[in-house]
């Protein structure tokens, strides 16, 4: 007969394998959220580039954007909530938004988004 106890218990794996599923299950419910983020930032990468800096108004410019908010099914934020400035003659589009997901319960994890897309302009022909 051994003298001293080898491997882990059900116990120990429990207390090992618990906080790593729980990062799993936290990284599951937040990935929908970031996936948003990107189709966001790509959205207003795409209008960066088609929108001729110019002749554009910030209507035209929320106009566009709108549009491909459609194409990619975004609904949140809504395209009120970006803020559409002119700075130093150029155009410039602030994304700055929190979104939530729902862990369990009532606890939440709440992200923190912020990006800036300035008009690079079209090319006018």
């Amino acid at each position: 007969m051994r003298k001293y106890q080898r491997g882990v218990t059900a116990l120990g794996w429990l207390i090992l394998l618990l906080p790593i599923a729980i990062c799993v299950y936290a990284g599951i419910r937040i990935a929908p959220v970031y996936m948003n983020y990107m189709n966001v930032v790509h959205s207003l990468n795409m209008v960066s580039g088609e929108i001729d800096n110019g002749s554009a108004t910030a209507a035209t410019i929320r106009a566009a954007i709108g549009k491909h908010f459609d194409v990619e099914y975004i609904s949140y934020p809504d395209i009120r909530d970006l803020k559409i400035t002119r700075e130093n003659g150029n155009w410039k589009v602030e994304a700055n938004y929190d979104d939530q997901a729902p862990l369990f319960a009532n606890v939440s994890i709440l992200v923190t988004f912020d990006k800036t897309v300035k008009l690079k302009g079209g090319t006018t022909e």
